[in-house]
């Protein structure tokens, strides 16, 4: 699995900050980390100099294999409560979307539900002698 950040003009990070900002990631996602091909992580400030509540933007989109991309984003008053708001959703989702996808042929029906073939063929016999 890849994870690549990028950041606008206004985010000042370095090689620390791409590190903690990838182990967050790699933490939240280990589960999926085999399905996973690359995860992009977008990191910028809403407000641009100014301060306030939700000035902080973390963006994370997932590429899984066989799948559309997943997008998630997180605004927050600082970037480590973003980037961890915005893992927490990609990890939400990305259950969600695999999960999903386990059980699209639908429930298997339970063991009383299913008849036998000796059952199938006493039904058919029963309609032909009608």
């Amino acid at each position: 699995m890849q994870i690549l950040i990028n950041s606008d003009h206004h985010i000042k990070g370095g090689e620390s900050a791409n590190e903690t900002v990838e182990s967050i990631v790699a933490s939240a996602v280990d589960r999926f980390a085999d399905r996973i091909t690359r995860i992009e992580v977008h990191l910028s400030d809403t407000n641009g100099p100014k301060h306030g509540e939700r000035s902080k933007r973390c963006v994370m989109e997932a590429r899984i294999g066989g799948m559309r991309p997943l997008a998630v984003a997180h605004e927050a008053p600082n970037l480590l409560s973003a980037v961890e708001g915005a893992a927490d959703k990609l990890k939400r989702s990305l259950e969600h979307a695999l999960d999903r996808r386990e059980q699209l042929p639908g429930p298997t029906p339970r063991e009383g539900d299913v008849a036998s073939v000796e059952e199938l063929d006493a039904l058919e016999d029963k309609d032909r002698r009608k």
